[in-house]
Formats: C-alpha cells, sequence, structure tokens
C-alpha cells in the first residue's frame, strides 16, 4: 500500500513540476552565434548527391566561416564536411562528370616569400581574395587554380570541363604599382560612385575571364571602362557565353538598361539578344542552344516578364501574359517544354512552373514555408532546394520533380531546437479602410495564458518593395520569449501580391499603406482580447524604419518606438544616398519638380507631434539610408522633448541586422529589447547593452 502511496506521490510531483523543470526556454539575441545556416545546395550530375554552404559564427573572432558540405540524396547517410574550417570556402560547383568539386576560397598565399611579395615595400598584405580551387571526389587535396590580381567573384565549368568561364574585376589601376600613385584621393565622373554593399567605388569593373581547369591559364573576354559584365552561362556546345551587361555607356549615370549578349568562348564581336528599354537579365540557353530565356521589362519599377529569343539574334517573344509575380532563379525543364523559377507568394516563397505549349503558369511547391535554390536532375527524376518557415531555419531537401516525395536531407539546428520554445505564426488576414484586402500576421508570447494581458509590438518590413510571412526571424522570436506578441503584415507596395497591388504606393507614401498597417492593429486587437492596447510597441528597418517614424508622427498609441536605418527627409536622403535619387518613381517626379511633395512625405515635417519614446539605430556606413538621416530624426526628437536616444554602430552598412558583424548583430536586439522592456514592460531599471 506504501508503495503505491509513494508511486503516486511522485507521479502528482513530476505532474506538477515537469513542465517547469524540463520546459524549453525562448529563444535570446545570443543564440544567434548558435545558427548554422545553409545556402548555395547544388546536385552533382548523376543526382545522387548535394554539395552545400554551411556558415558558422566564430563568437571569439567576431566573423563568420563558410565551409562545404555534401549529403546523398536518398538520405541515408549523414553530412559530411569536404573543405577546411580554416578557410572560407563557398560557391560549390561540380564538374560536368562529377569527378571534381570546384568552388571559391579565400586562402593565404602559400609561402612567406609569397606573402611578402605580395604586400609590397613593407606595406601590409591585402586579405587573400577568393580563388577558384578544385577538389578531386575520388580523394586528395583541394588546389587552388586561379591567381587572378582582384580575385574571383563567379565561375561556370564549360560543358566540356576543360575550362571555367570567371568573373573577375579590372580597371586602368590595375597596371599602376601601389607604389607609383601620385594620389589617394577619389575621383568621379558619374553620378553613381558608392553602393551600399561595396562602399565607395574604385575605377575597377566585372569583367568576363576564361580559364583553363588544368593549370589555371588565364585570358580575358570582355573589356571596357564604363559597365560590368556579369552572370555568364554556357551555351551547351560550349562555343558561346551569354552574359548581362548595360553597355549604353550610361551605367554610372543611373542608366536602367542591362540586356544579354552572347560572345564566342574565344573572344570577339558581341551578340545583342534582348531588344528591351530597360534592364534584361537572367540568361538561360535550351537545350539544343538554339534560344535563350530571359527575364525582361519594358518600363521602369514593372515586374519582370519571361522572354524566349534566338541564339542568334533577333526579336524575343513573350512566353505568357498571366505572370503577375517576380521571377528570380530560372531554369529550363525539365524536359524542353517547361521553365522553373522561384518567386515571393502570399507571405511564401515557392517554386513555379510555366509549360510553354499552353502557356499557364502552375505552382510546383506549396504550404506555409520559403522554398530557396532550387536544383532540378531530370534523368534523375529529382529537385532539390532549401526550405524554412516561421520555426525552423533553411535544411536541404530532396523531392520528385512534381513536388512530391519530399525528405529532409539535413538537420543542421536540431540540438538548438530541442532545447527551445519556439513562437507559432498565425495568419490574419483584414481588410483595409478602402476595402482592399491584406494578409496580417500574428505571434503569440511564448507561455500565452487565457486570461492575461500582453504588450504587442508592430513590426514593418522594409522595402518597400518586400515581403513578411513565414520565414524565419529570429527578432521575431526574441520578442516572443521575452513575452510580447507580434503583429506584422503585407500593406500595399509589398511584393507577392501582383504588381497592382506592389505599385499601390505610387504617390502615397504615408498614405493607404498607413491605413493598410493601423487597420491591421485593430483587426488584431479586436480578434485578440488578451492584447493589451495600453502597451503597444512599433519597430521597423528601412522603409520600415520610416513607417515607424510616420506613424509617431501620426498617432500617440504606441508607448514605444525602435527606428532602425530610417528615412526621415526626403529631400536630404534623396541627394545623398547610393542610388542616386530614386524615389522619382513613387513621387511621379523627380525631387526638384516635386519638391512638396517629398516634404509632404517627410516624417521630419510632422515631427513636433510625436510624443512617443524613441531609439534610433543607424550604422555609420550606411550608404543607402545615410546616417545623417538618423541623425536629423534624433536631433528633432530632443528639440522637441521627446525621450530619445541615438545608438550608431561603426564599420557597418544598410545590412547590419542581416550580415553585420556577429556581436553588433546581436548587441541590435539587445538594444530593441532594452528600450521594449524600459517602456512596455515599465522597467525603469531596464539597462542598455553597453552598461
Amino acid at each position: 500500500m506504501r508503495l503505491r502511496q509513494n508511486r503516486f506521490v511522485l507521479l502528482v510531483f513530476l505532474a506538477l513540476t515537469g513542465s517547469a523543470a524540463f520546459a524549453n526556454r525562448g529563444v535570446t539575441p545570443e543564440d544567434y552565434f548558435a545558427f548554422r545556416f545553409l545556402n548555395d545546395a547544388r546536385l552533382s550530375p548523376d543526382g545522387k548527391q548535394v554539395a552545400y554552404v554551411e556558415t558558422v559564427v566564430d563568437r571569439e573572432r567576431n566573423r563568420r566561416t563558410s565551409t562545404i558540405w555534401m549529403v546523398a540524396v536518398d538520405g541515408r547517410s549523414a553530412p559530411r564536411r569536404l573543405t577546411a574550417e580554416s578557410a572560407n570556402s563557398t560557391s560549390p560547383r561540380w564538374s560536368p562528370d562529377g569527378s571534381r568539386l570546384a568552388f571559391l576560397s579565400s586562402r593565404a598565399p602559400e609561402s612567406r616569400e609569397a606573402s611578402v611579395a605580395a604586400a609590397g615595400n613593407g606595406a601590409p598584405a591585402e586579405a587573400p581574395r577568393p580563388q577558384i580551387c578544385i577538389l578531386p571526389m575520388e580523394g586528395g587535396e583541394a588546389q587552388v587554380l586561379t591567381h587572378l590580381k582582384n580575385g574571383v567573384s563567379g565561375f561556370q565549368w564549360s560543358p566540356d570541363g576543360k575550362r571555367f568561364v570567371a568573373l573577375s574585376r579590372t580597371g586602368p589601376s590595375d597596371a599602376i604599382a601601389p607604389k607609383d600613385r601620385k594620389s589617394d584621393v577619389r575621383h568621379y565622373q558619374h553620378i553613381s560612385y558608392k553602393f551600399n554593399d561595396t562602399g565607395w567605388y574604385d575605377d575597377k569593373r566585372s569583367h568576363l575571364w576564361m580559364v583553363d581547369a588544368a593549370n589555371g591559364a588565364d585570358k580575358q573576354l570582355t573589356s571596357g571602362d564604363d559597365w560590368n559584365d556579369t552572370d555568364p552561362q554556357w551555351s551547351p556546345d560550349g562555343a558561346h557565353i551569354a552574359f548581362v551587361s548595360d553597355r549604353s555607356g550610361r551605367e554610372y549615370d543611373d542608366s536602367h538598361n542591362r540586356d544579354v549578349w552572347v560572345i564566342a568562348a574565344e573572344g570577339g564581336p558581341l551578340t545583342k539578344i534582348s531588344d528591351h528599354a530597360f534592364d534584361d537579365e537572367m540568361p538561360r540557353w535550351s537545350r539544343d542552344g538554339k534560344q535563350i530565356l530571359f527575364a525582361g521589362q519594358t518600363a521602369r519599377r514593372q515586374f519582370p516578364k519571361l522572354y524566349i529569343a534566338s541564339a542568334s539574334g533577333g526579336a524575343s517573344h513573350l512566353i505568357t501574359e498571366d505572370l503577375d509575380l517576380i521571377p528570380s532563379d530560372l531554369h529550363w525543364g525539365p524536359g524542353a517544354g517547361e521553365v522553373r523559377f522561384e518567386t515571393g507568394f502570399k507571405g511564401t516563397s515557392q517554386v513555379f512552373r510555366i509549360d510553354l505549349n499552353t502557356r499557364k503558369l502552375a505552382q510546383v511547391t506549396s504550404g506555409e514555408r520559403a522554398f530557396r535554390g532550387f536544383d532540378i536532375n531530370e534523368q534523375a527524376s529529382v529537385m532539390t532546394y532549401l526550405a524554412n518557415d516561421f520555426e525552423h531555419m533553411d535544411d536541404v531537401y530532396a523531392a520528385a520533380l512534381d513536388g512530391s516525395h519530399e525528405r529532409r536531407l539535413t538537420n543542421v539546428n536540431a540540438k538548438l531546437w530541442s532545447e527551445l520554445a519556439l513562437a507559432k505564426v498565425e495568419r490574419l488576414p483584414y481588410k483595409s479602410t478602402d476595402g482592399w484586402e491584406i494578409d496580417g500576421f500574428l505571434v503569440k508570447p511564448i507561455g500565452w495564458e487565457a486570461g492575461k494581458k500582453y504588450p504587442m509590438v508592430l513590426s514593418v518590413h522594409g522595402g518597400p518593395a518586400g515581403q513578411y510571412g513565414v520565414d524565419w526571424y529570429h527578432e521575431f522570436q526574441v520578442y516572443a520569449a521575452k513575452g510580447y506578441a507580434v503583429f506584422f503584415a503585407n500593406p500595399r507596395g509589398s511584393t507577392g501580391y501582383g504588381q497592382k497591388f506592389e505599385r499601390g504606393i505610387v504617390n502615397n507614401w504615408g498614405g493607404m499603406d498607413y491605413q493598410d498597417i493601423m487597420a491591421g492593429v485593430d483587426a488584431a486587437l479586436k480578434q485578440n482580447p488578451w492584447i493589451d492596447r495600453d502597451r503597444l510597441g512599433v519597430t521597423g528597418g528601412s522603409y520600415g524604419g520610416f513607417m515607424t517614424n510616420w506613424i509617431l508622427g501620426h498617432t500617440d498609441r504606441f508607448k514605444a518606438a525602435v527606428t532602425l536605418r530610417s528615412v526621415s527627409n526626403f529631400i536630404s536622403d534623396d541627394g545623398t544616398r547610393d542610388g542616386a535619387y530614386g524615389h522619382e518613381d513613387d513621387f511621379k517626379g523627380f525631387l526638384f519638380d516635386q519638391f512638396d511633395q517629398y516634404w509632404n512625405a517627410s516624417p521630419l515635417k510632422y515631427v513636433k507631434n510625436v510624443k512617443t519614446p524613441t531609439l534610433v539605430l543607424h550604422s555609420d556606413n550606411d550608404y543607402r539610408v545615410p546616417l545623417e538621416q538618423g541623425e536629423q530624426w534624433f536631433r528633432a526628437l530632443q528639440h522637441y522633448g521627446v525621450t530619445s536616444e541615438f545608438v550608431i554602430f561603426p564599420r557597418e552598412n544598410h545590412n547590419l541586422t542581416r550580415t553585420g558583424e556577429p556581436k553588433h548583430l546581436v548587441e541590435s536586439l539587445n538594444w530593441q529589447l532594452y528600450w521594449f522592456e524600459r517602456f512596455l514592460d515599465g522597467d525603469a531599471n531596464a539597462k542598455p547593452p553597453d552598461r
């Protein structure tokens, strides 16, 4: 009897304490250091293996390291690493016979003498640039093949496996030794002279090179100081190469007229393939080499359409009028009668196909996930891709060509997921104030309990040509773990809902997009009475930062705001950002002709209305939305006595929260939490991360 009683007591104890003792914790900003990121998965020619890139964070060195791994398509064996952890390796590309794997790697000079020579006159040696390396699949060490002065940014095997077409940069200054250069000033003659990711332009341009796969001997195929050549693609017979270039000579004067060209593999005159006055890109050869598929535009800001042209030149023809999505990653096949592409679609990312006989568009993948980086092997009847969702980061998957019989090949973050409590997302569709249908999404806080009230953070995505949805969002999981609900939406201006919806923001920034977002907040509050309407926060980056600032100038219902890399004044932004001007498509004209409209759409005009405590986060090397935008907003808030703080991240650009230094990316999240803890949780003792 006593044994039975003891067993009963034990069961009661476990029932009462088990969930507390063994419950998983919520996601923290610091979990970023443990994430394993996958990208660039490529099928082997026999369809039996997938090579992919895995990136991890070295917290101590504050850097990311990428290595190449391989996994069997049948999923019966564990993935194995192919390249050393001591050097970054990316862009795995199989030789046509599958016997070798080429990749890009930045490896140090092979000897002390080489290092000294590279430095020159005692100057610090430059960081090694990525070069093509080749790894024999039967065993052995990878060998560095190329030694191009400015490295390799992209490459592709020839169909016979004997050559590569590679992209490298070259320019007039390559002929001048550093010791002989007369000046270190920056000298520009074009309206475009900086870019967010790369900083200030040098005088080097991207061009095509031919490289011997046996000995690394190289030959430059294209040249020119006024344009860049990109995306080289071999013809099936190896005789020609298609590529993309704006040869108008006005690329650095804000031209938008890239075209598809073809050049013989040995070099020579060019043949123009595309025939549109605006951007054409992504050339892909048909299997017989007679046609080239590409995406093209006949007007600025138009959604690209898909065209097919003769490989020898001449007029192109439109595949279908029905495409109202933005295609990327084009593929022919499987079979000669269809093409496939990726696209954002109603809060997801999916693979679509077009039947070239019926001209009909159909979805290949489905579900509440984001699919990307797909590859197909018709002979093996297999398709591979990366996929994630709101609760999982990317893994490699394989499926039949029609998307059926899916199997997951990797589970790289499985151990971490087993330790975490992950929030789920629910779709919350609603109608805006003028009846437009909008997609909203709501995340409940971790540990949500009926009868309790919870604060909510509104997050606005960037762009505005972008979309929120079922992707993995680290910051949303962090908010949910801190006890905040999260609401986000795709207001007009977002992609994934057609061109009319995306261009619904024209001449309307801060107009109906603001109404769309606030209608979503009202819908979330109405449908979820557990949300505390007196404890609402708002945040967003880039366009989301603009909208955060705009919201603060038009309502005081939010109790805390964090604005990241935000636009505050279109007049100064338009003349200092990396894309010279650039808002004319949204404001029906250039700044000089529509000055009042630019000012009327600037949050700074309404800053005197702001009452919400605001944290301003910005990067000092942000060339997309320059630092002065954050400075103007912070100083104006201070001028009007608004509780506000300003945090500037050194060495970072507009992509801080995506590709910034790991420690800065994590610290950015902690700054956001500090502000919301202080003003949504009412914690007067909340300490900023730098304390």
